[in-house]
């Protein structure tokens, strides 16, 4: 078992601002000096955060609708596309965090198939095209917080995966959803490392998983995902932390026990179940209070606050009352 030190990360050209922003910078003074604040105001806003997300024009475009599920789209700048697909974790393709972004072009993305499997009514096959015409494509910008301290904020595309759910029927001994990763040691040169046990797993909780914020994402930017980000299918739970949201899926499985997920077999004292993002539950070997969001990583600029459930804690906090989260981690 090898644990990596974050190395830090910077990038000279994510501290630039977009013409996108400081153009909407201008229409709003405009705006204000017409005395028209206030509800235009909160239109221009998220005019502006959407304006950041434009498509960088790299991939084969995947748009989608803005979407209307309560707290998908943080008013937040976005992370710069470059820091986004350059700056991750994706074991497979190695540790370090630039190593996905230098590897996973190995990686085949077509054909592709999810099978769905385990207590469910309809159990099938999916290939990757059928998943895409599922439901409607919709853009949601989410912040990604790192169990490791960094955080992101991304636009990613897809749907809810309760519209996924819904549709192969599970049983009532469906207790939770369990997510493995392709592990294919001729496309992922690093598969087959004693680093993890592979193929990589994941899961959740079923009123997790049914939750309208968790999503089945297929793209990031307007475009279709990158291979380093988890391409052509992934999953996304953005109250929790990253490793949670499994990437390039190719089963889905609805069990009756709770899955016994990857990190959770490497580590049970560091890497629990639930994972969520709670400052007042310090990793053993780090603080989780506060962050670095990729992007601000100026000499002078401070660490952010880490919020609880990353900032999603009207929306999800309820399925968590009662518990205790110091124990349930």
């Amino acid at each position: 078992m090898h644990f990596l030190k974050d190395r830090g990360f910077f990038l000279p050209s994510s501290e630039i601002t977009p013409r996108a922003g400081y153009e909407g910078r201008r229409d709003l003074l405009k705006l204000l000096a017409g005395g028209a604040a206030g509800a235009t105001l909160a239109t221009w806003a998220g005019r502006a955060a959407f304006a950041q997300a434009t498509r960088p024009g790299k991939l084969a475009a995947l748009p989608g609708a803005r979407s209307a599920v309560a707290g998908a789209v943080t008013m937040e700048k976005t992370t710069s596309y470059a820091d986004v697909t350059s700056y991750n974790n994706f074991y497979e393709f190695g540790t370090d965090k630039s190593d996905p972004g230098r590897n996973a072009h190995t990686l085949k993305t077509r054909p592709w198939t999810v099978a769905i499997e385990g207590e469910v009514k309809k159990p099938r096959v999916l290939d990757i095209d059928e998943l895409l015409k599922l439901s409607p494509m919709e853009e949601r910008v989410y912040r990604l917080r790192c169990v490791e301290g960094w955080s992101m904020v991304i636009p990613w595309v897809g749907y809810s995966l309760a519209e996924l759910i819904k549709r192969v029927e599970p049983t009532g001994n469906a207790k939770y959803v369990e997510f493995v990763t392709l592990a294919d040691a001729k496309t992922m040169p690093h598969v087959g490392s004693r680093v993890l046990d592979w193929p990589y797993v994941e899961g959740l909780r079923m009123d997790e998983a049914m939750h309208p914020l968790a999503l089945l994402a297929f793209g990031l930017y307007g475009e279709v995902l990158p291979n380093a980000n988890g391409a052509p299918v992934r999953a996304v739970v953005p109250w929790k932390y990253g490793f949670k949201s499994g990437k390039s899926i190719v089963k889905i499985r609805f069990v009756e026990k709770e899955p016994r997920t990857s990190w959770v077999k490497a580590g049970p004292q560091e890497y629990g179940f639930y994972s969520n993002v709670n400052p007042n539950v310090d990793h053993p070997r780090w603080s989780q209070a506060t962050e670095r969001r990729i992007g601000e990583d100026g000499l002078f600029q401070k660490k952010r606050a880490t919020l609880m459930f990353n900032g999603y804690e009207a929306q999800v906090g309820q399925l968590y009352a009662g518990m205790d989260l110091k124990k349930f981690f």
